[in-house]
């Protein structure tokens, strides 16, 4: 399914701040999953660009708006072919034995390793306790039991945690967004010594799915490293498994390795941030404007303080989704 994918970013701010620094992950990879057949990204106020590939192999766009401004407007459009969802042979995967050897083939040790928003904690333990999550039976089918068992156990409700929220917020709440239910699975994985990674993208929404996540956002999910499968995709917030709906952005450790926008301001300014995704097949016809599905204001702060109260702020709309 091939799919056009529009990400509009605005940031406002009052008064004018006297340069910005910023760095975009909004190219969707191209991999065995997917191909990014387009992309193009328009900075206004314009603005020198340079692009790199971080240690994940994600694509960073980098830019610095060196004058006066009120407004920044960071708009991505893709057209990313994304293949059929694969069918998953839990025989392939083989024992945990099996597993183990494979993942000691590998070099993804930091997708074992606890992170900085997937820490163990002691309500993580209770939780695990309360899943029996143990090496037991087949690594895939555990891992889809995990999978279903978030979906149940915990509620999708934006605006209940924060961008810099840990993971004990959701668990004791057991509400979240789908930063929170990736991270609670991605921490849980890593326990059962399953390399377990931080997947950032869109989702395209069709009218009969049933999704928790809504239209118009950025999403996370994560991928499991199985073996013989390679990579296997899971989606907690939806009880999904990786399909041709999910469009992969980057991948890292956890969401503070794919924020996709995370920049600092020079001035006092109080700033608002805007975001609007649409993700739709390439023949349908051109949707209708839509208004934001994310808005956040922050207050103005000391010069000194405003530029890590900056980077939060751009990096609140993935979590507000």
């Amino acid at each position: 399914m091939a799919y056009s994918v529009r990400h509009i970013t605005n940031f406002r701010y009052e008064p004018a701040v006297r340069e910005s620094v910023m760095e975009v992950r909004m190219q969707p990879r191209t991999d065995f999953r997917q191909r990014c057949l387009s992309f193009s990204l328009n900075i206004d106020p314009r603005a020198s660009m340079m692009m790199y590939r971080d240690f994940y192999g994600n694509a960073v766009h980098n830019f610095d708006i060196p004058e006066r401004h009120r407004v920044i407007e960071v708009t991505a459009q893709a057209i990313v072919d994304v293949l059929p969802a694969r069918s998953l042979d839990a025989d392939a995967v083989g024992d945990w034995n099996e597993l183990d050897e494979r993942v000691a083939q590998t070099d993804y040790w930091e997708m074992l390793l606890p992170s900085y928003f997937a820490m163990p904690t002691e309500l993580l333990e209770k939780l695990a306790d309360e899943l029996d999550l143990t090496r037991r039976g087949n690594p895939l089918e555990l891992l889809q039991e995990l999978n279903g068992k978030l979906y149940e156990m915990f509620d999708y409700a934006p605006n209940t945690t924060e961008v810099d929220s840990p993971i004990d917020d959701a668990l004791k709440a057991r509400r979240g967004v789908c930063q929170d239910f990736a991270h609670i699975m991605i921490t849980l994985v890593r326990q059962l010594k399953i390399p377990c990674r931080y997947v950032s993208g869109y989702l395209y929404h069709e009218d009969k799915s049933r999704d928790r996540s809504p239209a118009g956002a950025t999403h996370a999910w994560v991928e499991a490293y199985l073996g013989e499968l390679g990579w296997v995709a899971f989606d907690p917030t939806n009880n999904l498994e990786g399909c041709d709906r999910h469009v992969r952005v980057a991948v890292g450790r956890d969401y503070s390795d794919v924020p996709p926008t995370r920049g600092v301001y020079k001035g006092e300014a109080e700033s608002e941030l805007s975001v609007v995704v649409t993700v739709l097949p390439v023949d349908a016809p051109e949707p209708e404007e839509m208004p934001p599905t994310t808005v956040i204001r922050s207050r103005s702060r000391n010069a000194e303080v405003n530029a890590e109260s900056e980077q939060q702020q751009q990096q609140q709309q993935q979590q507000q989704q």
